[in-house]
C-alpha cells in the first residue's frame, strides 16, 4: 500500500468515522451494503447510471459485477464507514490504462447516504481519491454531474474547474434526459 493510500484508508471525517479503500475482496464483503446506498441514493433523484424502481438486490449484483475490475487496479474504490461500520459514502476512480492517458483518471460513482449528508464526508472521499491520484502519479482527474445537481455544487466548491455542459446526456432516474456539466481538475 502506498504512503497515500496508507493515509487515505487511515483518514477520519469526524469522530468514529473513516475511509478505507476497498479490495475486491472487501468490495464484495460490503456489496450488499453498497447495494442499499446506490439504490437510495438513486430513488433520492441522484443521476448515477440507473433508472427508478433499480433495487438494492440489483444494486449489489453490479456492484460484485465489478470485483473484477478492483482486482486488477481499473477500478479503485473507496468507501466512508461510521464508528459501528456502516457504510455511509464510496467513491471510486477509474485510471487511464491507454498509453496515452496514464497520466489521468476520472471519478466515478461519488455518493453519500441521507443520513451523513452535510457532515464533510463527499468532500472527504473526493479529497482521498484527489490525493491518491496525485501519489500515483496521475495529474489530471475528470468527472461528470448532473447540471445544476448539489454534487456541481460540490465540485465547484471543492477547485474543480468547469470544461462545459453537454445537454441530454444522460437520463435521470426518471428516464428524463438531463444535461450533463464535466469538470476536471489539475493534481500538483
Amino acid at each position: 500500500m502506498t504512503t497515500v493510500a496508507r493515509t487515505a484508508a487511515e483518514r477520519r471525517i469526524s469522530s468514529g468515522t473513516s475511509v478505507e479503500r476497498l479490495s475486491a475482496a472487501g468490495l464484495e464483503a460490503c456489496a450488499g451494503e453498497l447495494g442499499e446506498l446506490l439504490a437510495a441514493t438513486v430513488a433520492g433523484g441522484a443521476s448515477l447510471g440507473f433508472l427508478a424502481g433499480f433495487g438494492s438486490a440489483e444494486a449489489a449484483r453490479w456492484w460484485r459485477g465489478l470485483a473484477a475490475d478492483v482486482a486488477d487496479g481499473r477500478l479503485l474504490v473507496w468507501v466512508a464507514r461510521s464508528e459501528d461500520g456502516q457504510v455511509l459514502g464510496t467513491v471510486g476512480c477509474a485510471p487511464g490504462f491507454k498509453d496515452n492517458g496514464r497520466h489521468r483518471g476520472e471519478v466515478v460513482k461519488l455518493m453519500v447516504g441521507p443520513q451523513a449528508r452535510g457532515r464533510g464526508v463527499a468532500r472527504t472521499l473526493l479529497r482521498t481519491v484527489e490525493e491518491y491520484a496525485a501519489g500515483a502519479g496521475m495529474s489530471l482527474l475528470v468527472l461528470d454531474t448532473e447540471t445544476g445537481s448539489p454534487a456541481e455544487r460540490l465540485y465547484r466548491a471543492t477547485g474543480w474547474t468547469e470544461m462545459g455542459t453537454v445537454p441530454d446526456y444522460a437520463a435521470d432516474p426518471q428516464g428524463r434526459l438531463m444535461p450533463s456539466t464535466f469538470f476536471y481538475k489539475t493534481l500538483s
